[in-house]
């Protein structure tokens, strides 16, 4: 098991709801990539894939580390509702919000920082997203 692992989470949408994916890379503390993920999820909002690829993320995380996770998305809404800056008021997303906080459970320490989609390594989570879209 690893001390602590770097993730990089992003969910697409093309209509909003429209057809709906994710991307997941997972990164040891030297950036090294040891996972990639994507999958296709179906007709959705974009807030949905956003809360969707970080569930699976951190279920992803927990093969390689029971201790420290930073998880970095471009979601400003997300990370700021799980910082606890933004309420989440609506049905749905409380719903995911909540399964998030139990994954959470997962790891000694999680820590969430809201990054640009410019940034190189959440591009490689936005590319694995449209590949899912794509496919």
């Amino acid at each position: 098991m690893l001390s602590k692992v770097n993730v990089y989470c992003d969910g697409a949408s093309r209509g909003n709801p429209g057809r709906s994916s994710i991307g997941v890379v997972i990164y040891d503390s030297d950036m090294n990539i040891i996972e990639r993920y994507k999958e296709f999820i179906g007709k959705n909002t974009n807030n949905f894939a956003e809360y969707s690829s970080l569930i699976k993320a951190l279920k992803l995380a927990s093969k390689f580390t029971d201790n420290e996770v930073n998880v970095f998305m471009d979601s400003e809404l997300v990370v700021k509702q799980l910082l606890g800056k933004y309420k989440v008021k609506q049905v749905h997303l409380k719903i995911l919000f909540d399964k998030v906080k139990i994954n959470e459970k997962l790891f000694s320490k999680v820590n969430y920082k809201n990054v640009p989609r410019e940034n190189i390594y959440q591009q490689e989570a936005d590319k694995l997203a449209n590949e899912a879209l794509d496919s």
